[in-house]
């Protein structure tokens, strides 16, 4: 029987064979700790550094031109640390988290005179009216989704920007791919107790698909009444890869950027930033 669990353990998984990221941002005491890694500042576990963050939006500002009549929409806003900052550019912003936790920190620390609004759902489905000149998806959300949620959200998008509007986002590249390495790691209370406020034993796997650029980072957690996997699927990209799937839905890769600061473009990246916009041949289609 104990064989046969671990068997199941170290078995490897089909590439994002299943999704887990509603366990990790919902569960009541790791949602805790991803929040507090957050709002850190000084880390870059759940969020860019405050720093790089000040300089994201600074930039961000300067290259859609925000300000009064603008609109902006924060996918995966986390609790708040663009969107709050990017309101008291005088541009309205609407925000969109899954987790209750964060989207509750970010209405509680929004400037009384420049709130944005919340939206508590997943941005995959989650109604969300109006049009936008800007959507943002920051801290490589896009390549923790599967092809097909890929293809579902850059649909969504298309009809969430206008015409003249920007879709602007970070994603691993193919060096981040080649430098990581499958392994696996046990420990009791495995990344000092981030998994549970009781005991618990961990299994860390990380696994690697060269052929479909995709790691996957595999947490098995067990308690003593109950049994966990949490899937944290990372896609990587190259440029080519990335303007297929855009074109796809009606969107076109229109600049590259080294991050979401502005930073040049690195030749070979372990990640970088896209700004893309509807094309216009394809607004009478699917607009």
């Amino acid at each position: 029987m104990l064989f046969e669990q671990l068997e199941h353990i170290h078995a490897r998984p089909a590439p994002f064979s299943t999704y887990t990221a509603l366990d990790l941002w919902t569960d009541p005491h790791s949602s805790q700790r991803m929040l507090e890694f957050h709002i850190d500042g000084q880390t870059e576990l759940a969020s860019r550094t405050t720093a790089f963050i000040d300089r994201s939006v600074t930039w961000l500002s300067g290259l859609a031109g925000l300000g009064e009549g603008s609109q902006l929409l924060d996918l995966g806003c986390g609790p708040g640390l663009y969107a709050n900052r990017l309101a008291l550019t005088g541009a309205e912003v609407v925000g969109v988290d899954f987790s209750e936790r964060s989207i509750d920190y970010a209405q509680s620390t929004a400037d009384s005179t420049a709130t944005p609004t919340y939206v508590l759902g997943n941005y995959l489905d989650v109604e969300v009216p109006g049009t936008f000149d800007v959507v943002l998806l920051a801290m490589y959300d896009y390549c923790a989704l599967s092809p097909d949620q890929r293809r579902q959200l850059l649909d969504r998008i298309h009809g969430w920007l206008r015409q003249e509007g920007r879709f602007v986002f970070d994603v691993y590249g193919t060096r981040s791919l080649d430098e990581r390495e499958e392994g696996v790691t046990y420990a009791r209370d495995l990344m000092d107790g981030f998994w549970s406020d009781e005991p618990y034993h961990a299994f860390h796997h990380t696994f690697v698909y060269p052929d479909e650029g995709v790691v996957l980072d595999k947490y098995e957690i067990i308690e003593s009444n109950r049994t966990r996997t949490i899937y944290n699927w990372l896609q990587h990209f190259t440029e080519a890869k990335l303007h297929a799937e855009l074109h796809a839905s009606g969107l076109t890769l229109d600049q590259l950027f080294g991050d979401l600061t502005g930073a040049p473009p690195d030749p070979d990246p372990r990640g970088f930033c896209a700004v893309a916009s509807r094309r216009p041949e394809a607004a009478a289609v699917t607009g």
